[in-house]
């Protein structure tokens, strides 16, 4: 189902509210290949934009770089996969040149997203090097920052850390970030892993919604009220209220119908 644009306005609105620095709001990929983002101009000029928090959106392409700045863009995020199969079948997700030299142009920060660096739905197993690699193109074409993602969720603290070690020889850790999808139930553990070697970005997604339409069965990223926890656990500072946060997602359960799967929140109503 198409989730409303008042709706997703509300959501981001209610993230940028708890604390959270940095919300991803849209995507402009082209409505063919993903129509629950046909709305994303209006979202963007539909946000309150606070001081202090930034809004990158995802860029696929030159055509959706140009629409994302047009619509009030300050920073976009572009992908890439460490699995040439799944860049193909991915909405043909290669590292597009274009759209880099044109935020050089333009000077907008670009973020890069390498995808599968754990595993691939079509072809397995990915070698730590394979990941180095794209990671290290991604860096050297101009990505402030390079977004590590177990899209699958397949991956496990043993291989997070022989990826982070292969990668952190090529970038530097403080322009590595991590995204874990829970698939196996692994996010957490594997993010600690990652914090333990020095990466201090994790991405996440409040109620740990969403998936990945081009990988059957993978869950969503772990849930932003669970990693919040834990860091709070770990004595580190976030800024974020955690009570506002699990209010945002249940708010975004009750709009789309479904229940949480953060088990912070998932606790917190039974208590």
């Amino acid at each position: 189902n198409i989730v409303p644009t008042p709706v997703k306005i509300n959501l981001i609105n209610m993230l940028a509210e708890t604390g959270l620095q940095v919300i991803e709001a849209t995507s402009f990929v082209s409505p063919k290949w993903v129509p629950q983002m046909a709305d994303h101009a209006e979202v963007m000029q539909g946000i309150t934009q606070l001081p202090g928090v930034s809004y990158p959106v995802l860029t696929p392409n030159l055509k959706g770089f140009q629409a994302a700045v047009a619509a009030g863009a300050k920073e976009v995020s572009i992908f890439g996969a460490a699995s040439e199969l799944f860049t193909k079948k991915n909405i043909n997700c290669s590292i597009d040149d274009e759209v880099m030299a044109a935020a050089r142009a333009a000077n907008v920060p670009v973020r890069g997203y390498v995808s599968c660096v754990l595993g691939c739905p079509y072809e397995g197993k990915i070698s730590s090097a394979k990941v180095a690699e794209v990671s290290k193109k991604m860096y050297s074409m101009g990505c402030y920052e390079i977004s590590l993602g177990d899209t699958i969720g397949i991956g496990t603290p043993g291989s997070m850390k022989e990826m982070l070690t292969a990668v952190m020889k090529e970038v530097p850790v403080g322009a590595l970030a991590v995204h874990c999808h829970d698939t196996y139930g692994q996010a957490l553990a594997n993010i600690l892993i990652a914090l333990q070697m020095g990466v201090s970005v994790v991405d996440a997604s409040v109620a740990g919604l969403g998936g990945c339409p081009y990988a059957q069965g993978a869950s969503g990223n772990v849930a932003t009220e669970d990693l919040v926890y834990m860091l709070h656990g770990l004595g580190i500072h976030t800024g974020v209220d955690l009570q506002k946060l699990m209010d945002t997602g249940t708010f975004i359960c009750n709009a789309l119908n479904r229940r949480t799967n953060s088990k912070v929140s998932q606790a917190s109503c039974r208590l």
